[in-house]
C-alpha cells in the first residue's frame, strides 16, 4: 500500500512538473539575463549606458516575476526527489532486514567454518 502512494504522490508531482517545465526555463533564461544586466550595470561608465542596463534590468525582472508558477515546478521536483528516495530506500531496507536472507549468510558461514 505505502508503494501505491509513493506512485500516486509521483505522478502527480510528474505531472505538475511538465506543466510548469516552461515558466521554470522563462525563470532560468530571465534570471540568467538580469545577473548579465546587473554585471553590466556595475561595470558602466557612463550615466547613458547605467540608465539602459537599470532599464533593461527592471523589464528583465518584470518578466522573471510572471514566471512565478516556476516555484511549483520546483516544489514538484523535489516532491519527484523524495518519492524516488522513499522507493528505493524500501527495497533495501527489505533485503537488509529478511531474517531468511540473514540465516542463509550465517549457514553458509557455519558451513565454511566446519
Amino acid at each position: 500500500m505505502k508503494k501505491f502512494g509513493l506512485l500516486i504522490a509521483g505522478g502527480i508531482a510528474a505531472a505538475v512538473l511538465l506543466a510548469n517545465l516552461g515558466p521554470m526555463v522563462g525563470l532560468a533564461i530571465s534570471f540568467i539575463i538580469l545577473y548579465y544586466s546587473f554585471k553590466q550595470f556595475m561595470k558602466a561608465e557612463s550615466t547613458g549606458k547605467k540608465v539602459f542596463w537599470a532599464v533593461l534590468g527592471l523589464i528583465v525582472l518584470s518578466a522573471s516575476v510572471s514566471n512565478v508558477p516556476a516555484i511549483l515546478g520546483m516544489a514538484a521536483a523535489y516532491v519527484l526527489y523524495i518519492v524516488y528516495k522513499k522507493w528505493n530506500e524500501t527495497k533495501e531496507r527489505r533485503t537488509v532486514d529478511d531474517p531468511f536472507t540473514n540465516f542463509e549468510k550465517q549457514w553458509a558461514e557455519l558451513k565454511r567454518n566446519y
